[in-house]
């Protein structure tokens, strides 16, 4: 190889070499920014917070009752008074068995006439006048005396009352259902606003096609809620569980306590199931967007580890090419070592 094609080798080796530097710089940077912005994942990771789900200890909690008769009182608050007596709060719940209830719903069919049925029995208007066609076409009806059926007026005027104490004043429409294990006859009644209302849905014939609501007579729980009792007292067992209150009965003028009377009180845990469930619903909400943004990280952490292995791929190959090129250069270097040498002694 020639002097002059010695050096133009040597300049281009220098150049080759001068732009895998500047690529293994630039494939440097590169990397540097992934690992920031890995750094940058793994930190969002380590700041999440994990949900954990909910206690069902943080949803139980302990509550007194008493009885008091047919009354079962549930303590609702019970407050410690600086003299030691206690302001009591709490519910009253007793069992009513003879009040209006909801029934299952009826279909309820019109005639042209405007009289409405529920199958074959046609709905009679409580308070109105009883005909003598009414009580041959009614099957309950027939079965009465006319002692009976001037009892019925009273108990039906006394339905009227309960019903619109509890459901609103309306026009009441009843019928009778005879129960065919016991032979009792049930009354089932029905608003006159739910069967001519407008919110009433009917077809072509002008028959019903909605599901009318009902009513009849059964037992209901009722509660009275009596607050801010004072005066009252406590006794404890030996691990501070209260087991027995004492409930003012009299007063004198000045309101001063003159007797009480005392209860036993009953010990039971409850779990507000409803507050509970809607706490494990949230852990399963919160979960899932946590378990969804651990694998979105996670994959974004996939995609930058691949990238750096081709840009660290890369890197390697730049290397061995480097290291191929400066072989080169240190023979392209010697070679023109000699051409210099030879020169000088051709002129020497």
């Amino acid at each position: 190889m020639g002097m002059a094609a010695s050096q133009a080798r040597f300049l281009g080796l220098t150049a080759r070499k001068s732009n895998v530097e500047f690529e293994g710089q630039q494939i440097n940077q590169q990397r540097t920014t992934l690992s920031n912005q890995s750094a940058n994942y793994y930190n969002s990771l380590l700041g999440m917070s994990v949900p954990t789900p909910p206690s069902v200890d943080n949803y139980t909690k302990t509550v007194y009752t008493f009885n008091d008769g047919a009354l079962t009182n549930t303590i609702t608050t019970l407050i410690a008074q600086n003299d030691g007596f206690y302001t009591l709060s709490y519910l009253s719940q007793y069992e009513d068995e003879f009040t209006p209830v909801a029934a299952s719903t009826s279909v309820v069919n019109k005639d042209d006439n405007g009289n409405f049925y529920v199958g074959a029995v046609q709905l009679r208007e409580m308070g109105a006048n009883i005909t003598d066609e009414m009580i041959k076409n009614d099957p309950y009806l027939s079965t009465l005396s006319d002692d009976q059926i001037d009892k019925l007026k009273d108990e039906e005027a006394a339905y009227i009352t309960l019903l619109n104490e509890k459901y609103g004043t309306n026009t009441w429409m009843v019928r009778y259902v005879q129960n065919s294990s016991t032979g009792v006859w049930s009354p089932y009644f029905y608003k006159m606003s739910d069967l001519n209302g407008p919110g009433v849905v009917t077809d072509a014939n002008d028959n019903i096609t909605s599901a009318v609501s009902c009513y009849t007579m059964g037992s209901d729980t009722k509660t009275n809620e009596i607050k801010g009792v004072t005066d009252c007292k406590i006794e404890k067992d030996s691990t501070g569980r209260f087991i027995s209150i004492s409930i003012p009965s009299e007063r004198d003028d000045q309101g001063k306590v003159t007797n009480y009377i005392t209860y036993t009180l009953t010990t039971s845990t409850v779990t507000d199931q409803d507050a509970y469930d809607d706490a494990m619903n949230q852990y399963e909400y919160d979960k899932y967007l946590y378990d969804q943004s651990i694998q979105e990280i996670n994959a974004q952490i996939e995609i930058i580890q691949a990238q750096d292995k081709n840009l660290e791929l890369r890197l390697k190959q730049l290397d061995t090419e480097q290291s191929a090129i400066s072989t080169e250069m240190d023979a392209v270097e010697k070679v023109i070592e000699k051409n210099t040498e030879s020169s000088f002694k051709t002129f020497g």
